[in-house]
């Protein structure tokens, strides 16, 4: 899932003008789905996943991904230089990836990807909820 989401956060720096003329729509969308199919490809070694499965964490992370990189985008576009508002959206549709993952997946496959560094992550996730609410 690291990998998946650094594409995204270059993706997300291009959009901001930083280096090279920025990726086109075409582009853009192509690396979206090369993301999405290496990560199901990955998954669906590691956790044994069925043809459903596969549908619907493809579907998830088609939604999902295409969100983020649609709020990414606005921030970029907004000039937003508060790089805590790019986590936070981050952290948001990563949160949302995550409970879908956990509804489609059977306690088994649950206890591998939590093992593959979902779980570590997701008290990452927590920790940065909690610091936020906290400086509210």
């Amino acid at each position: 899932m690291k990998k998946l989401f650094a594409i995204f956060a270059i993706m997300a720096a291009s959009l901001s003008g930083f280096g090279q003329a920025p990726p086109s729509q075409e582009e853009r969308e192509k690396m979206l789905y090369e993301a999405i199919d290496k990560e199901i490809e990955r998954y669906s070694g590691m956790l044994e996943l069925e043809d459903w499965q596969i549908f619907m964490i493809d579907s998830t992370l088609s939604h999902d991904l295409r969100a983020m990189t649609d709020e990414l985008s606005a921030l970029s576009t907004a000039k937003v230089s508060n790089a805590s508002a790019y986590q936070a959206t981050q952290d948001k549709w990563t949160e949302a990836i995550y409970q879908s993952y956990m509804r489609i997946l059977n306690p088994a496959q649950q206890k591998k990807y939590l093992k593959a560094g979902a779980e570590k992550a997701k008290k990452n996730r927590d920790k940065r909820a909690a610091a936020n609410k906290e400086s509210k």
